[in-house]
C-alpha cells in the first residue's frame, strides 16, 4: 500500500501540471465539495507553505544572492511599489466610493507575496526559475512587515484585523510552516529528501488541487445567477495580473528578458490564499468571489502566456547573439 501511494505521488508530481489547470473547474463542477472543503482552506495554505519551504533549493538562492541588486529592486517593487501604486489608483479613481469590499479585494491582490508555485510555472515555460524562487522566499519573509502597513494605508479602520493582529497571524503561519519544514529536513536528511522530490511535488499538486476546489465555493452559483457580473469580475482579475506583468516587463527591461519575465510572472501571481488564511478564512461575499475567480489567472497564465514567452525570449536570444 505504501509503495502504491508513493508511486501515485511520483506520477502526480510528473504529470500534475495539467491537473492544476483543470482543478479550478473541478471545484465549479462539484459545488458541494467546494463548500465542504472551504473551512479547511487555512489548513491547505499552511500545508502548502510547509512544502514550499521544504522544497526550497538553498544552493539556487545562494547563487542569486551573490548578485542581489536585481533581486532587491524586484522585491521593493513587488512588496511596496505595486501596492502603493494600487493605493494611488484607488484614491485618484475614487474606487473607495464603491465600498471597502472592492478595496479589500485589490489589497489582497497586490500586497500578498507571490504564490510559491511561481518558480514551477516558470520552469514549465522552459525558463530559469531560480530568480523567481529567491523572490518568493524573500517576499514571504517580508510579508508580515509590509502587508499590515499597506493594509492600514488602503483600508484603515475597514481592515478586518488590526495591523498588529494581521502581522501576528502572518508571522505565525510563516514561522510555523518554516519550523515544521526544518524539523522534517532534520529527521529525513537531505539525501532522502532529494530522492523524494517527485513525491513531494505530487503531494504539492494534491494540496493545490484541494486548495483550488475549496476556493471555488460559491463560484458556480455566481456564474449561474449573475453570469455577466461574474465573467466581468473574472476578466478584471486577469486584467490586474496582466497589468502587473506588463509593468514589471517595462520596469525591468534593462535586465535580461528571461529575468524580466521571471520577475513579471512572479509579481502577477499573488498568494491571496495566504492573506485569506491570515484574515481567518472569512471575507465579505464580493471579496471572496474576487479571491475565488482570481485563481483562474494564477492557474492558467502559464498556458496562456507560453507562446508569448517563446517569442519574447527568442528575440532576446537573437539580440544577445547579434551583440556578441
Amino acid at each position: 500500500m505504501i509503495r502504491m501511494i508513493a508511486a501515485g505521488l511520483a506520477w502526480t508530481g510528473r504529470h500534475g501540471t495539467a491537473a492544476l489547470a483543470v482543478s479550478i473547474f473541478i471545484g465549479m463542477a462539484v459545488p458541494a465539495l467546494s463548500a465542504y472543503l472551504r473551512p479547511y482552506l487555512t489548513v491547505a495554505v499552511f500545508s502548502l507553505l510547509t512544502l514550499a519551504f521544504l522544497r526550497v533549493d538553498q544552493h539556487a538562492i545562494k547563487m542569486r544572492l551573490r548578485r542581489p541588486t536585481l533581486l532587491i529592486a524586484a522585491l521593493v517593487w513587488m512588496m511596496l511599489g505595486a501596492p502603493f501604486l494600487t493605493y494611488l489608483v484607488i484614491e485618484f479613481a475614487g474606487l473607495s466610493d464603491y465600498g471597502s469590499d472592492l478595496v479589500l479585494a485589490l489589497y489582497i491582490s497586490t500586497a500578498a507575496p507571490p504564490v510559491m508555485a511561481a518558480p514551477a510555472f516558470i520552469y514549465l515555460l522552459g525558463l530559469d526559475g531560480t530568480l523567481s524562487l529567491a523572490l518568493c522566499v524573500a517576499a514571504m519573509i517580508l510579508t508580515p512587515l509590509t502587508a499590515p502597513v499597506i493594509g492600514e494605508l488602503m483600508l484603515g479602520a475597514a481592515l478586518p484585523l488590526s495591523v498588529g493582529g494581521l502581522a501576528t497571524q502572518l508571522s505565525m503561519l510563516l514561522a510555523g510552516a518554516f519550523l515544521i519544514s526544518l524539523a522534517i529536513r532534520k529527521l529525513a536528511g537531505q539525501e532522502r529528501l532529494s530522492r523524494s522530490l517527485l513525491h513531494i511535488s505530487g503531494l504539492n499538486v494534491l494540496l493545490l488541487l484541494f486548495f483550488a476546489i475549496a476556493a471555488m465555493d460559491g463560484v458556480a452559483a455566481s456564474f449561474a445567477n449573475k453570469p455577466l457580473f461574474t465573467l466581468g469580475l473574472t476578466s478584471l482579475t486577469f486584467l490586474l495580473a496582466f497589468i502587473q506583468i506588463a509593468l514589471c516587463l517595462i520596469l525591468f527591461a534593462p535586465a535580461s528578458r528571461e529575468d524580466a519575465y521571471a520577475i513579471a510572472h512572479t509579481c502577477g501571481t499573488r498568494n491571496m490564499g495566504l492573506m485569506v488564511a491570515a484574515l481567518g478564512g472569512t471575507l465579505p461575499e464580493f471579496t471572496w468571489l474576487w479571491f475565488a475567480v482570481g485563481q483562474f489567472p494564477i492557474y492558467t497564465l502559464p498556458l496562456v502566456l507560453k507562446p508569448f514567452v517563446r517569442v519574447f525570449c527568442r528575440l532576446n536570444a537573437k539580440t544577445v547573439t547579434q551583440q556578441t
